[in-house]
């Protein structure tokens, strides 16, 4: 349930001039070693409302006999606006996102027992389930929280099956297994989740809440794949194959010949994405011919709208270590607590030449060089983040990585200092490794406007191919490839 600090005046000698409440959210970052003003700095929202109740004169200067319909009408104004607003703030999206301030470094990826599981996306063939969550919470102490799976469509819509069709228990798992972290200037508590196996392919939405469901934390997508159709790629992807050499292009056949399909072109959907992003992921896919006689849909994306941006290589910084930051950092500020670091200050390179080198595809690795056990010992800190620029945009820039799922918030957004002339944003991340770009949201501008774009770009990748059968009236995930452009 949503936690409230109320806080009322109404002085006696001044009842003619009505009563003061003010009504906010609690958050445990304040017993977490921030302050309220640390966490607005840090970019998090702590909305509150404040209201004065109207009064009518009273006729005795102590206030005997005010009359209180004025106050009782406020009163319930108030709260049913922050029913409303509460409320509204923790709708369901089915998306990537986090609806709480001090939930934190969400990573949701297959748990093979390898160093680099950290960097895989959130699939997982259907033999082989093993799905793993893991977040922090902000505060001292754990909360009860518990996990659900919703079944989507291609298009991450809700789809009609019941808990029942796709799992064998029910569907309510509680989040049992967490660590308190270890000597760090912000506490936090560590959770860790395994998913449970499902019975069907598919898009899922995992959501985490405390008892009730709209009291939700965080929301995660994930896939559930099977390898029922064939496909093959043209080699003749990139470069030279789009006249826009800013473009990677894909060509590829999907050979259905070993299941029954009526009507392929309405029964069948092709999303795909890049370097694991929502934000630019092409849906639905449509083929340029098919070929009944060879149970065959042939995908040739001659249009550039069908066609990605090759983009840039991803800027990154490592602060693995706080005794000895590493690449691309500047100043740390260790007289505060948690500790400020600066980053290199970075320069637009959109005009610029392209230049090779190695880098996550955007990701980001959670590590301490210092003491190990990165989980629980590693600390958070601000990040500065710094664009030099001697005229601002007419829209906004953002810092994007997948340690925020590229998404274009407030707490991304860049804010332009004039004394500098420099964007700036301040990020509130845990000790590791991070991959990061600055994006421009435009009507008229592509994305990757400050950054650049490039047909020899590294990049990974996904192809994920739905079906959906008479039963169950469902969207399966019939096919999924991973594809490197231009490996190192």
């Amino acid at each position: 349930m949503n936690h409230l600090f109320i806080w009322g005046a109404c002085p006696r000698e001044n009842a003619g001039s009505g009563c003061t409440l003010q009504v906010r959210p609690y958050t445990p970052l304040r017993t977490s070693g921030l302050s309220a003003e640390a966490s607005a700095q840090a970019g998090f929202s702590l909305p509150s409302i404040t209201h004065t109740f109207p009064s009518h004169p009273c006729p005795s200067p102590q206030g005997d006999g005010c009359p209180k319909d004025g106050v009782r009408a406020s009163i319930l104004f108030i709260f049913l606006l922050l029913h409303i607003n509460l409320f509204a703030q923790k709708e369901l999206s089915f998306t990537d996102k986090v609806y709480e301030p001090q939930i934190k470094t969400v990573q949701l990826y297959p748990d093979t027992d390898n160093p680099q599981d950290f960097l895989q996306p959130s699939t997982t063939p259907i033999h082989q389930q093993t799905l793993t969550l893991e977040f922090d919470d902000l505060q001292d102490n754990r909360n009860n929280y518990y996990a659900k799976l919703i079944h989507c469509n291609y298009d991450w819509t809700k789809s009609q099956l019941m808990d029942l069709d796709f799992l064998e228990n029910y569907n309510e798992y509680n989040l049992t297994d967490y660590s308190f972290s270890n000597s760090t200037y912000s506490r936090y508590v560590h959770y860790r989740f395994k998913v449970p196996p499902v019975k069907i392919t598919g898009n899922y939405l995992l959501i985490v809440y405390r008892d009730d469901q709209k009291d939700l934390i965080l929301s995660k997508r994930m896939m559930v794949f099977d390898t029922q159709i064939g496909l093959t790629k043209d080699d003749q992807m990139l470069g030279t194959g789009t006249l826009n050499r800013a473009n990677q292009q894909f060509n590829f056949i999907l050979n259905y010949g070993d299941i029954q399909v009526i009507n392929p072109v309405e029964s069948i959907h092709v999303n795909m994405r890049q370097n694991q992003r929502w934000d630019n992921a092409k849906i639905n896919l449509q083929p340029s011919s098919v070929r009944d006689a060879d149970s065959e849909l042939d995908y040739r994306f001659m249009d550039d709208s069908w066609q990605f941006n090759g983009g840039n290589e991803f800027r990154f910084a490592d602060f693995r270590s706080l005794n000895y930051p590493g690449q691309n950092t500047g100043r740390l500020n260790k007289s505060i607590k948690p500790y400020e670091l600066y980053l290199g200050i970075d320069a637009p390179r959109g005009e610029s030449a392209y230049a090779q080198y190695k880098d996550l595809d955007g990701n980001f690795v959670i590590d301490n060089l210092d003491y190990g056990e990165p989980q629980i010992t590693g600390n958070y800190l601000y990040v500065n983040f710094t664009l030099k620029c001697s005229t601002p945009y007419n829209e906004n820039v953002y810092v994007v990585g997948k340690f925020n799922d590229y998404q274009r918030s407030e707490e991304s957004k860049m804010r332009y200092n004039t004394s500098i002339g420099a964007y700036e944003s301040r990020q509130f991340v845990k000790q590791g490794w991070y991959d990061y770009q600055y994006v421009l949201e435009s009507k008229t501008h592509p994305l990757t406007t400050i950054e650049g774009s490039h047909y020899e770009t590294e990049n990974v990748y996904e192809i994920a191919i739905y079906y959906r059968p008479f039963r169950p009236n469902a969207d399966l995930l019939i096919g999924y490839t991973l594809i490197s452009v231009n490996p190192r």
